[in-house]
């Protein structure tokens, strides 16, 4: 009941948290919006020309989107993220209003086709950009998934509200209105990230040089580190295996609620709206990820368990199994997201979270046209029920596959908590977003001191950064004695930020336990951001004074 209570609390902490409760907000008013306007686009196509102009409207919004995405996700890690967003809501509002005006004066739809490709390759710079923003808007690593959760329940909500809202909207009115009501909700989202403290400056890291070799560069460096770091990388495509089996999902519903299950065509709703309900549910599971060290076993557990209900209803098709299955995936659906993103969060270096995430969004966009394709293809093959169940049994089996490898990525992104809480009682290191501070923590090593023994000495090469967990330990400046460090204090920043010999000598004056940090991770953690870098300009300055007190 404690636990719960701390998972709770971080939960509030977040949304009391204004940046993130204001993307929260727009993220859900922009995600109602177009699913809304997504049914509206649907009918207006059948409208036009049929089932051949569905399927061609759903190839126009996916398939852009997929190739767009990895590019899109650049934006955010080369620009202020805020500033992508917003621009992402705006354009997108044009588009919602030219559309509008193209069916109500009778235009082409050839022109609204067009104007939806366009909404779809916009959206892509928004997700990313959103998604790479929340770890330096959170202010604690239990505040970010807490973040993550809120997110997902946005997701759910958009799923339950969206289509329902615009298929109401669109019997009472019609299409062009459900467009124009999708555009005052991306305008309620521009409003919101205009208001966004964070975000407004760009990224830590971010390169400033142009030209299509330096764009390129910097894109391969967002899809190599997906094979530099196979972590990364198998996160990235087990998301594409999930996107794969929910683009087919959205042909087996169909199949399920018309011809196995004999629901009619209000079956395809309530089935829909089951998915919802079940997402709805998985946010409150989620909420005990806060403050979850491991979470690979709940991300395995949700990729598992998004197939499995499938499977079983392809062996036992009920209308009562599935109307319980169903959210059952839903809830599976929230805790992989939840734990997915905030594992990717840990994983990655802020500077290229934007190209992570693009990579990731094309891949996912990837995934369900091709899951849309394909789904059709298995059933002729195998039989309704058969195909459900190879189906079904496809993710399990992936999710069987992966678990070591994530629980040994786990290893490398969980930060012991002792030197989590060294860190970050650390002003220069304060100002850094807690999913960096958390990384480095992770990175740090133990270095055991016995009472007279040197850590350093004068002259020596810098090669790493050192915090005093336990004990103490003397500085001593051309033979003199400067200062004397315990736990929680720092050293041997100097040489590392100056590129300068150790300019003094360090031994413990006691048995003592220091974590060190290597020389590259420190740099560019405490170089990449204004802020921290200010602060360890100030210890330079402060520890330099005496040493210079000592040489005269």
């Amino acid at each position: 009941m404690r636990a719960l209570r701390t998972r709770v609390a971080a939960f509030g902490r977040a949304f009391a948290n204004p940046d993130i409760r204001r993307i929260q907000l727009a993220h859900g008013g922009s995600l109602i919006g177009t699913w809304s306007y997504a049914i509206a686009l649907f009918v207006y196509a059948y409208d036009v020309g049929g089932a051949r102009a569905v399927g061609l409207v759903a190839a126009v919004r996916w398939i852009p989107a997929a190739v767009a995405s990895p590019f899109a996700g650049l934006l955010g890690d080369r620009y202020p993220r805020a500033r992508v967003m917003l621009v992402a809501d705006v354009v997108r509002v044009g588009a919602m209003l030219g559309s509008a005006a193209t069916i109500a004066l009778g235009g082409p739809a050839a022109l609204v086709y067009a104007l939806a490709a366009l909404t779809s390759v916009t959206a892509t710079a928004f997700g990313p950009a959103k998604r790479a923003l929340l770890p330096s808007l959170a202010r604690t690593p239990d505040e970010l998934t807490a973040a993550n959760v809120a997110s997902s329940t946005m997701d759910s909500v958009a799923v339950l509200v969206g289509p329902a809202l615009g298929g109401l909207v669109l019997a009472a009115t019609s299409v062009e209105v459900v467009f124009l009501f999708n555009a005052v909700a991306l305008a309620w989202s521009a409003a919101l990230v205009l208001r966004l403290r964070g975000g407004r400056e760009r990224p830590a890291g971010a390169s400033r040089a142009g030209g299509a070799r330096a764009i390129a560069a910097e894109l391969g460096e967002g899809l190599s580190l997906a094979v530099r770091r196979p972590a990364i990388g198998l996160i990235i495509l087990l998301n594409g295996a999930q996107t794969l089996l929910f683009g087919a999902l959205m042909v087996f519903v169909v199949v399920l609620a018309l011809e196995l299950l004999d629901l009619g065509d209000a079956g395809v709703g309530f089935l829909n709206s089951a998915l919802g309900i079940g997402g709805l549910l998985g946010s409150v599971a989620a909420v005990a990820l806060i403050g979850r060290a491991r979470l690979a076993p709940p991300l395995v557990l949700g990729l598992a368990f998004w197939g499995l209900p499938l499977a079983f209803l392809g062996v036992w098709p009920h209308a009562w199994a599935a109307l319980l299955l169903f959210p059952v995936i839903g809830v599976a659906n929230t805790l992989f997201d939840v734990a997915s993103l905030t594992l990717l969060q840990r994983l990655a270096d802020e500077s290229v979270l934007g190209r992570v995430f693009g990579v990731l969004e094309g891949l996912s966009f990837l995934g369900i046209a091709i899951g849309g394709l394909g789904a059709p293809v298995l059933i002729d093959a195998l039989g309704a029920r058969a195909a459900l169940v190879v189906a079904g049994l496809l993710l399990p089996a992936v999710a069987l596959l992966s678990w070591r490898g994530l629980a040994q990525a786990e290893k490398g992104a969980t930060a012991p908590g002792r030197a989590l809480d060294l860190l970050r009682a650390l002003p220069m290191f304060a100002p850094l977003p807690a999913q960096t501070i958390e990384r480095l923590a992770a990175e740090l090593r133990p270095v055991p001191l016995a009472a007279g023994q040197t850590l350093f000495r004068q002259g020596d090469p810098g090669d790493r950064f050192y915090v005093v967990a336990a004990g103490e330990v003397e500085v001593r400046a051309d033979g003199r004695p400067t200062a004397r460090l315990g736990p929680g204090e720092c050293l041997g920043e100097i040489a590392l930020l100056r590129d300068v010999p150790r300019t003094a000598t360090v031994a413990a004056t006691s048995d003592a336990e220091l974590y060190a940090l290597e020389r590259d991770e420190f740099v560019r953690a405490v170089t990449g951001h204004p802020e921290s870098a200010r602060a360890a300009d100030a210890v330079v300055a402060e520890r330099l004074s005496p040493l210079r007190a000592a040489g005269t």
